[in-house]
């Protein structure tokens, strides 16, 4: 889950790239940026580094600001008595209380929160089309690393909360996806090290979400909120500077966005009906996908809410900060997924490895018991009447993790694959919509902490988890072929 709500931020482990070509001029030409005679970063490319660097600063500001924001939410800010200082906060309640019906204080911040986390997987389509017609991406992720500083300085006023999420949103919209698209095009088409590049690239996420709720939640909740929002702040303007420092070791752009400067001037061929048809189920893909993450993302919403009521976060004495959680989730998010890339690659040496939809099929049908294991323990609480124990969380985060590491970088594998390249920075954007999908319905889903018992609430998400990963098995059945990789597709029709 730490990797796993956002991008994850998550690994992407499963990248599959095309076969070499002896073509390519980038594979033989040592003064083409993504020669493959720059190793300059543990056999990578110096860029990399630089990215992977930045990245690390940016999701630390990210996930430092969204782990305390629930909670910042449902036990201050949106409380009756300050409230009313939030600008705006009277029209937003009306716009959601018009949809959803009337709201507590902690039904409209997981609503709030999950619009937020929606909308920060929506707008990177709009980054992506900024970066690819007008600005190019440096210009683009410089202006959303700008912005996103200036929003995590603006949480330190109550008044500014809204205007400070507004800035968060374009300012990830503009990062997001044309960081992650930087790093690919470090490689040339055939070059094999893409897979380990996004590998170390999302490895360095992985640092981040680890000290981002240590830092910045213990700041916030032991200290003051405004603290944790500051560190955060202070996080994204490092990440900026980071960026600035290793511009030189990027490709070069042309004025029409991150075009190879090697092809830009290549002509462009109308898209096949196969590759329209890829579209179109990758597009029709998103609302199953988006049912498969409600249990994973609801670790940054209803979880924190219902273990302050219901989970024992004494230690020797001391009460742990909730936050802390998703630090714990980090590092056995980590674990999970070197489990999975460990038990894949010994699959393959013993037998066929399976594709993309299978793998994240599977992922789905094991991800639902971390929902379901919270279930049991709500059933244990209204039986003895007592809080129970921090091994729960455990459960929940080992199962529900181990999961999802064949989920998201999964997913986000496929579409980098299939994604006509021309629009692949956009198609990047695309699978990024069940992101918003998801958490905003997640959001509303945790409205029904408060009128659910808890072991229903529970079920019920490890039920709509379980039910994609039968969806998905069916798109395999029925689809499948039409997004396998071009070497299996043409052994098939022989």
């Amino acid at each position: 889950m730490g990797n796993s709500r956002g991008d994850a931020a998550p690994l992407l482990l499963f990248v599959t790239t095309l076969a070499p070509s002896a073509a390519d001029p980038a594979a033989t030409n040592p003064s083409d940026p993504r020669s493959r005679a720059d190793r300059a970063f543990f056999g990578h490319p110096a860029g990399l580094g630089w990215l992977a660097f930045c990245e690390l600063w940016e999701r630390f500001s990210y996930y430092g600001m969204q782990a305390l924001l629930v909670i910042y939410l449902s036990n201050y800010l949106f409380l009756p008595e300050h409230i009313g200082q939030v600008a705006g906060i009277d029209a937003l309640r009306a716009v959601i209380e018009g949809v959803t019906g009337p709201r507590s204080t902690q039904q409209l911040a997981s609503v709030v929160f999950g619009l937020y986390a929606g909308l920060v997987y929506l707008t990177p389509i709009f980054g992506g089309l900024v970066a690819d017609r007008w600005l190019g991406r440096t210009r683009t992720i410089v202006i959303g690393a700008t912005l996103m500083a200036l929003g995590h300085f603006l949480m330190a006023f109550e008044a500014s909360f809204l205007l400070a999420l507004a800035c968060l949103l374009l300012g990830v919209g503009c990062f997001k996806g044309n960081i992650a698209a930087q790093v690919g095009s470090l490689y040339a088409p055939g070059d094999r090290r893409r897979a380990s590049a996004f590998q170390i690239f999302m490895l360095a996420v992985q640092v981040a979400v680890i000290l981002a709720p240590l830092v910045c939640g213990t700041l916030g909740e032991k200290v003051a909120w405004h603290w944790g929002f500051g560190a955060a702040g202070v996080g994204m303007v490092i990440g900026l500077f980071v960026y600035l420092a290793g511009r030189r070791w990027l490709p070069p752009e042309d004025l029409k966005g991150d075009k190879q400067v090697v092809t830009a001037t290549a002509p462009r061929t109308p898209m096949a009906s196969a590759e329209k048809a890829r579209l179109v189920l990758l597009v029709a893909m998103i609302p199953v996908l988006m049912l498969s993450i409600v249990g994973n993302q609801q670790y940054n919403n209803a979880f924190p809410l219902w273990s302050q009521a219901h989970m024992d976060l004494l230690l020797f004495g001391w009460q742990i900060p909730v936050t802390w959680l998703q630090a714990v989730d980090a590092i056995i998010s980590t674990a999970t997924m070197v489990l999975s890339i460990a038990f894949w690659r010994w699959w393959a040496t013993h037998r066929t490895e399976p594709d993309e939809l299978v793998k994240m099929a599977l992922g789905s049908l094991l991800a639902a018991g971390g929902p379901a294991l919270i279930a049991v323990a709500a059933m244990l609480i209204e039986g003895t009447g007592e809080k129970v124990s921090l091994v729960w969380t455990l459960g929940y985060t080992f199962v529900n993790d181990l999961g999802f590491a064949n989920i998201l970088p999964v997913g986000l594998a496929l579409y980098s694959r299939t994604a006509p390249r021309r629009f692949e920075g956009l198609m990047i954007g695309v699978y990024y919509l069940h992101l918003f999908f998801g958490n905003t319905f997640v959001g509303w889903l945790a409205g029904l902490l408060e009128v659910m018992p808890g072991r229903d609430f529970w079920a019920l998400h490890a039920a709509l988890v379980a039910s994609a990963g039968v969806l998905l098995l069916a798109l395999r059945f029925f689809f499948g072929k039409l997004l396998l990789p071009e070497e299996d597709a043409a052994a098939s029709k022989a």
